[in-house]
């Protein structure tokens, strides 16, 4: 009897520390989990940058990319920079801005560095995370309650002042185009950032009855032709945001959604109330989105109409999971060339 209880003692144990260590795995990926991308170079065209100076960040040739990381969306976003480096004209011109929980930092810069030798990166410790936290509503979706969605409205304190514009992409996007062009982008009329709009949408659903209700909130639209624009991607002039204070006018209606519940997705809302009606629109091609299925289980998305430089798997279903799990929709084979995960399943 004892040695059955003994026995059954130490299989508890033993499973215990084989799901923990499993967990770890999950939670904390290794180096040893990624491929090493192949070496992007620079076409004859292209000027080098000038690393040998004190400053190399600020020399104006580096075309600036900033990305959240972390371990669940990790393999997003070693694709989404495999792509990038892939598709650019001057890829050793191109300098990584990652933002991070400050716990996984230095174990995600060893694997960004293991998959990307040759890449010009940096990778910043999340510092306002605890204020955020303080800020975040509870929504439907726990994964908006991350602190890294809003990562993005730091970005003009974050990075060196020195850096003017950057792009900003999430981590389920795949680029199919020189991303210099999105750099590129003309911001007229003194715009701050630049994305591609969508006039046609609902734009009143994104924001409840007790915000409409109120003439006070709702008078923040007036005057302006504000249309829906998906934060996922956006051309940012950090100059002109740092010089119009535009993270703490986010904050303030942050502080509004904690008290008065006036909408239920995320970090979208305070952006499209900052800057709803102000925004530069971008060609449709650089952010054809929505091929995560929205918020629809299971369902599969097709492409719009029109030429394609850059395809974004935003909403619930993400390319390497449903390919994994042999579920996956015609497009994710498109996701799959761009996958420096090692143990990947090959696609059919």
């Amino acid at each position: 009897m004892v040695r059955i209880v003994l026995k059954s003692s130490i299989f508890a144990m033993t499973l215990a520390l084989l799901l923990s260590l499993a967990w770890a795995i999950r939670i904390f990926p290794s180096v040893s989990e990624y491929h090493e991308a192949p070496k992007y170079s620079n076409e004859d065209q292209c000027q080098h940058p000038k690393t040998e100076t004190a400053f190399p960040i600020c020399d104006p040739s580096l075309i600036h990319v900033a990305m959240t990381l972390d371990s669940e969306y990790l393999r997003g976003s070693i694709a989404s920079v495999h792509s990038i480096l892939k598709h650019a004209a001057c890829p050793e011109n191109i300098h990584l801005h990652f933002i991070a929980a400050a716990s996984s930092a230095a174990d995600l810069n060893k694997i960004v560095h293991t998959s990307f030798p040759s890449l010009s990166f940096k990778i910043y410790p999340f510092k306002e995370e605890a204020k955020i936290k303080k800020l975040i509503s509870l929504f439907i979706r726990p994964a908006l309650e991350n602190p890294l969605n809003y990562a993005r409205i730091y970005l003009s304190e974050i990075l060196d002042p020195c850096i003017k514009r950057v792009v900003y992409v999430d981590s389920d996007t795949i680029v199919i185009d020189d991303i210099k062009k999105l750099w590129s982008t003309t911001l007229g009329n003194e715009r701050v950032i630049g994305a591609p709009t969508y006039c046609h949408a609902n734009f009143s659903s994104y924001f409840n009855e007790e915000f409409w209700s109120d003439e006070k909130l709702r008078s923040v639209f007036e005057g302006k032709k504000a249309c829906y624009f998906n934060t996922g991607v956006m051309v940012m002039d950090l100059e002109r945001w740092r010089g119009g204070d535009y993270t703490k006018r986010m904050e303030g209606w942050m502080e509004v959604q904690k008290e008065r519940r006036i909408y239920e997705l995320g970090s979208l809302p305070p952006l499209m109330l900052v800057f709803g009606g102000e925004v530069e629109g971008i060609d449709h091609r650089w952010n054809q989105h929505g091929l995560g299925g929205d918020n629809v289980v299971n369902s599969c998305r097709s492409l719009h109409p029109g030429p394609v430089s850059l395809m974004h798997w935003s909403g619930k279903g993400k390319p390497w999971v449903r390919l994994d799990e042999g579920r996956p929709c015609p497009l994710d084979h498109l996701w799959a060339p761009y996958d420096l995960y090692a143990f990947s399943k090959p696609t059919l």
